[in-house]
């Protein structure tokens, strides 16, 4: 359908006409009398075009709000250095002046803890290591470990915990109460018994801590479905012929993820911080290059090489704090309770 130079002359004098010349009042109040009368005079009546309005307006309101709660200035710093710490293990081949396998071995040419230099700007630890290649590289080994366990954590806590809200009855009485039985013991002694019990693998920390995460997952997820699940749209999707799984990973799940999220982003940098302080204790890898192992190494020379046990546990507090920051920026961007 083509419009021809007439027709567009002849709806752009109308348009003018509209803004110049506006209606005469009797002619506005005829349009509020047929559109909008019966909404202003008959309790409880309802207008199409204001609820359609009202929507459009709430939805609006509710992206802008989103958008600046997560444009706040600590929310945009968490991502910078979570970034920061993200650039490091993709890039480490690139940005890390050595190899991993040189990181691993012995340098005969260089002192061992000596200080910065033209060649190792943040200093040597033992065995001539370089302090800055080993800062980037840790950064992909504590990323690997608690992205990989939290991933793990949150899908086995999703899981058990849809479960556990929908059906009710024995089901949730038996996962509720291994759940308790984990939550009730101090989660670092668990950590140390599942670590001890295997040779400590980088394989073996991740699974430990994937396993441990499951309980509080699980039981924050069912609270948050357990809220939905008595809603209007879930009893309109049973009667509309849902079946039990599309009612509760397609239905209910969508509804009640946001607690997660939120949980997720701040967990990681605890499980990094965990990580840490395994590794501190003893019961790290020893074959890998982690910040906590190089803390743990380098401990003893704090005093003469403070530089060697310095930048691990600055690569330690940038990732936890990005983490954490950007947890707190999505709890006030996502929870409705919060009005700051």
């Amino acid at each position: 359908m083509t419009i021809d130079t007439e027709q567009i002359e002849d709806l752009g004098l109308k348009i003018l006409a509209k803004k110049y010349f506006p209606p005469s009042f009797k002619e506005q109040f005829k349009e509020i009398k047929e559109k909008f009368l019966k909404f202003l005079v008959i309790p409880g009546e309802k207008n199409e075009e204001l609820e359609n309005r009202t929507v459009e307006l709430t939805k609006l309101e509710s992206k802008r709000s989103m958008t600046k709660k997560l444009k706040s200035v600590l929310t945009i710093f968490g991502i910078s250095l979570v970034m920061v710490i993200v650039t490091w293990a993709v890039f480490a081949p690139w940005i890390s002046p050595f190899t991993y396998d040189q990181l691993l071995g012995v340098d005969k040419t260089v002192t061992p803890w000596s200080g910065p230099s033209e060649l190792n700007p943040f200093g040597v630890m033992d065995h001539g290591r370089d302090v800055f290649g080993r800062l980037i590289w840790g950064a992909r080994s504590s990323l690997t470990i608690g992205l990989g366990a939290i991933l793990v954590s949150v899908a086995g806590g999703i899981f058990f915990g849809l479960i556990s809200a929908f059906f009710g009855g024995w089901v949730d009485n038996l996962i509720m109460r291994i759940t308790d039985v984990f939550l009730a013991f101090p989660s670092i002694i668990l950590l140390l018994i599942l670590v001890s019990l295997y040779v400590p693998k980088m394989e073996v920390i991740m699974g430990a801590y994937a396993i441990l995460g499951i309980p509080g997952y699980t039981r924050l997820m069912r609270g948050s479905a357990l809220q939905e699940i008595n809603k209007t749209y879930v009893f309109a999707a049973r009667v509309s012929g849902s079946k039990n799984m599309q009612l509760v990973f397609k239905h209910i799940l969508p509804n009640c993820i946001a607690p997660i999220i939120i949980s997720l982003t701040g967990s990681i940098g605890g499980i990094i911080l965990g990580i840490a302080g395994l590794s501190f204790l003893g019961f790290g890898d020893p074959s890998i290059i982690e910040w906590g192992n190089d803390i743990a190494r380098t401990r003893a020379r704090i005093y003469n090489a403070p530089w060697a046990p310095l930048w691990p546990g600055f690569g330690i507090l940038l990732a936890v704090m990005g983490f954490m920051l950007i947890g707190d920026g999505l709890r006030d961007a996502l929870d409705p309770r919060l009005n700051a």
